[in-house]
């Protein structure tokens, strides 16, 4: 994909990095992340570790390995209820793990919102850190966080056994540790520490499951009328997304079941109190009316031209303000 000429959004960035340094709003990392520098015409494949499929992609490829009608609408949700219907959700989750258990390069995106945890004490008096929201199972946002040697605390949730419908939260000394209550549960502050929250499960690399993936229609039906996220999110975080707005970064609003679970995050709170954007390149008429109708300014611009020129502009900040601390220090 060619990048189009960035366009002229000082006035977004500032907007953008205020909101940031106010503790303000939450990142949402979609699964179209994964076409960030992603080579023109380049599709991903079974074999392809260069860089991660999105969701057209992963539903193409359960599709022809399940060997799913062709004359049926192919539907991520739709095609992994085939496959759990016709041959169990364990062949789905075996897919699932071959397909995320991989070293894939970090993107511009990862790179950017890990060093942007040490950024961001720079440009402000707070010392709160990010919470990061996504609905992707990969663990390239984990990776790019230890790669830049920052400590986070992961929130995933989990979508199989006894504790389906809870959260499991691993802090950044390895310990595993189930959410049972919670509001009683103030380990995870993204106050105090980064928050990368996994609404929708995610691989796991580090023991033999193969992770937990909220995929199928039934997955989402138990989701939105057995699961009250409300009673499962950590306290501190949950009250972070109350009062927070969104960065959507290639982001779809289109799918009926993620405007519930936000919806059942937000409560009652009116989502325009806080003010959210969303990224997402050639977006069709409908998914602007989506954004609009949510009170959410869209911008449509490729992923990486945007997260550079952000990035331009936190790095302009912080060399003027190191330039008004030694004019503060010669004087």
């Amino acid at each position: 994909m060619t990048a189009a000429p960035a366009p002229d959004l000082s006035g977004h960035y500032r907007s953008v990095v205020t909101a940031l340094c106010d503790d303000e709003v939450v990142p949402f990392l979609g699964s179209g992340v994964s076409h960030c520098g992603r080579p023109s015409g380049r599709a991903w494949t079974p074999s392809e570790v260069q860089f991660l499929p999105d969701g057209s992609e992963l539903t193409g490829y359960l599709a022809d390995h399940f060997h799913y009608p062709a004359d049926e609408p192919q539907d991520l949700l739709r095609v992994s209820q085939y496959v759990a219907e016709e041959r169990g959700s364990g062949p789905l989750r075996k897919r699932l793990h071959e397909v995320f258990n991989k070293d894939y390069p970090l993107t511009e995106v990862h790179r950017f919102l890990a060093r942007l945890t040490k950024s961001l004490p720079l440009l402000r008096h707070s010392s709160s850190s990010l919470l990061l929201l996504t609905t992707n199972y990969d663990d390239v946002l984990e990776r790019a966080f230890n790669t830049e040697g920052v400590e986070y605390d992961l929130v995933t949730y989990v979508n199989e056994g006894p504790e389906r419908g809870r959260f499991r939260h691993r802090s950044p000394d390895g310990k595993v540790t189930l959410v049972s209550s919670a509001t009683d549960y103030i380990a995870v502050d993204p106050e105090k520490r980064c928050v990368i929250l996994k609404i929708h499960g995610a691989v796991d690399r580090s023991s033999e499951s193969s992770g937990d993936y909220v995929i199928t229609e039934d997955d989402y039906i138990d989701y939105l009328t057995r699961t009250d996220l409300t009673r499962f999110i950590p306290v501190k975080v949950l009250a972070k997304l109350r009062c927070s707005g969104f960065l959507f970064l290639a982001y779809s609003l289109q799918d009926w079941n993620l405007r519930a679970i936000l919806r059942s995050i937000r409560g009652d709170s009116d989502p325009r109190s806080w003010k959210s954007w969303a990224i997402q390149f050639n977006p069709n008429p409908l998914e602007q009316r989506f954004w609009k109708a949510r009170g959410v300014d869209i911008y449509d611009i490729d992923l990486r031209v945007y997260i550079a020129g952000l990035n331009r502009y936190i790095e302009e900040e912080l060399a003027a303000n190191a330039k008004a601390r030694a004019d503060t220090t010669n004087a």
